[in-house]
């Protein structure tokens, strides 16, 4: 809008000499345009000739002064670009693309728009209105279509094409069944070696030490197996397999205590301990916090330390599988905020080996 203003007035005042003096007018404005190109040349020796938006300016703006049929021999243009650039100069002047006001829905508020490629990245299975449901359900108002473009825009495919889940989501599905036994060996004090059965949940990472023995027969398994489905009660419904190694201590009456239960045994390969690392890995933390630090007198004594770790494992012990929360903890305690601290209690396990800390009631 001022560039097609100035250009009028630049063109107003060229005018005034045409009108007032009425002579000599047509020479004059030669001279200036001569004048104006050998600015130009002189301002780039080197090249093409180039000309900036200033030099089209004056250079329209002094076609004014001439007649139509001298523009051939006075400017450096044709008279075709001249009246090219003429137009776009006055064309400036009923541009209202600044001005024009936007119309149309609004945009999509970015953090809506990641909260459904969430929803879309979590729940494969979804299509654009499952997920516009679930939205409605969380108080946005958003439309499927628009559910839909997102989902277009992000290189998301619909629900069906989808890849599926990935390994980590199937095997975390699967293990939710899963209850995994291994032995481990405890030495006492005086150099004995004792051998403890362990059984993890993978689902809830619960922990049971079956029993403790310095002669662990097929016999005394087969009963650990039996006095863990008994502890277990109606929760051995929520199980479906149970994860061994190949030791010959497991026998096939081993197998029918959980078979009976409807739940299938699963061998792990020779020598793979990683097919079965959750209990490996419980395994290394029962040594790490307890077993390292304690002296083991016998075998009453063994089970014991086993026991008291196995409270303290599934009632305080955070897991961060867990969302660090203990595997029989229903929910996580919350400080509020603002409010003075009670009192924290600290409960020494072990003489201090271990610290449980809680707050007074």
């Amino acid at each position: 809008m001022i560039v097609s203003l100035l250009y009028r007035a630049t063109r107003a005042l060229l005018s005034v000499p045409t009108v007032l003096l009425r002579r000599d007018t047509t020479e004059d404005a030669e001279l200036l345009v001569l004048l104006y190109e050998n600015a130009v040349l002189r301002r780039q020796l080197n090249g093409p000739i180039r000309y900036q938006h200033a030099d089209r300016f004056w250079l329209a703006a002094l076609s004014s002064l001439l007649p139509r049929h001298r523009w051939h021999t006075v400017f450096p243009v044709t008279p075709a670009t001249l009246l090219t650039w003429h137009r776009k100069l006055i064309a400036r002047k009923w541009d209202y693309t600044a001005r024009r006001l936007r119309t149309g829905r609004p945009p999509t508020v970015a953090g809506l728009k990641k909260l459904t490629l969430r929803l879309a990245r979590e729940n494969p299975r979804w299509g654009h209105r499952r997920i516009q449901g679930e939205l409605a359900r969380l108080g946005h108002r958003i439309a499927p279509s628009t559910v839909w473009t997102i989902l277009n825009a992000a290189g998301i495919d619909p629900a069906p094409r989808r890849t599926g889940p990935s390994w980590r989501e199937f095997l975390t599905a699967q293990a939710e069944g899963i209850i995994a036994a291994d032995f481990f060996h405890v030495d006492t004090v005086i150099g004995t070696r004792l051998y403890a059965l362990a059984f993890l949940e993978h689902r809830t990472r619960k922990l049971h030490f079956a029993g403790v023995t310095a002669h662990p027969t097929a016999q005394w398994v087969t009963q650990q197996a039996r006095n863990l489905a008994g502890d277990l009660g109606s929760r051995v419904e929520s199980l479906r397999f149970v994860l061994r190694d190949r030791d010959s201590k497991y026998t096939a009456s081993f197998d029918a205590v959980f078979e009976a239960e409807e739940m299938k045994v699963l061998l792990s390969a020779p020598r793979a301990p990683r097919m079965n690392a959750h209990c490996e890995r419980v395994i290394g933390t029962v040594r790490r916090e307890v077993l390292d630090h304690v002296l083991i007198m016998n075998e009453a004594h063994a089970g014991q330390v086993l026991a008291t770790y196995q409270d303290h494992y599934n009632r305080h012990r955070p897991h961060r599988s867990q969302n660090q929360r203990p595997p029989d903890a229903q929910e996580q305690p919350l400080a509020e905020p603002g409010l003075k601290a009670p009192r924290l209690l600290r409960t020494r396990v072990f003489g201090g080996v271990i610290n449980e800390y809680r707050y007074a009631s």
